[in-house]
């Protein structure tokens, strides 16, 4: 079965970007490449098994098993040693980036508190869209009581889009809440 989100792009999105953009062919009109969720812990140098909680969260949230994130280089000041895990990471594509997608826009972004929208000023110039999340909890995966500590995320979506207007179209088209 295809994703709900999948069908919407094909059914509708894609129409209206091409009307609204003027694109003469199908494959020109922009679309989704990948999702990068990334947990950053940074706690972890102190008690390792933090990043072990935080895995198996990301796994259950985007349904793949995620990359544990290595420190690059050796920071006395904030006592990271090369090689010391401070993170995880998944890249999703095809039919899970939408499945995820689908859950952030109508399950997750909802449950934020005082929610208002997302900020359109989080494009980095090539259509490509970063979002912070706060806490792990507004996923209806995460089972409250099993969490030991909140932990926040970057979702980084990347698209085909050349330009950020064409990125914001793009994703309010696909339902993105965003403010104003």
């Amino acid at each position: 079965m295809k994703p709900r989100l999948k069908e919407l792009y094909r059914k509708t999105v894609v129409p209206g970007l091409q009307k609204e953009f003027g694109y003469k062919n199908v494959m020109g009109v922009p679309r989704l490449e990948k999702i990068s969720v990334n947990i950053g812990m940074g706690e972890a140098t102190q008690n390792p098994k933090l990043i072990e909680g935080a895995s198996g969260e990301l796994g259950m949230i985007a349904g793949q098993k995620p990359v544990i994130t290595k420190a690059k280089k050796s920071v006395a000041a904030f006592k990271v040693r090369q090689g010391m895990s401070i993170g995880c990471m998944v890249t999703l594509r095809g039919d899970r980036m939408y499945e995820f997608m689908d859950r952030l826009i109508n399950v997750a972004l909802p449950r934020v508190r005082d929610f208002r929208g997302v900020s359109t000023k989080s494009f980095d110039g090539r259509g490509n869209y970063t979002l912070g999340l706060k806490d792990q909890l507004i996923f209806p995966e995460i089972d409250y009581n099993k969490v030991d500590k909140l932990k926040g995320m970057n979702v980084s979506i990347t698209t085909t889009a050349r330009t950020d207007a064409e990125g914001l179209a793009l994703l309010k088209h696909l339902g993105m809440p965003f403010r104003g």
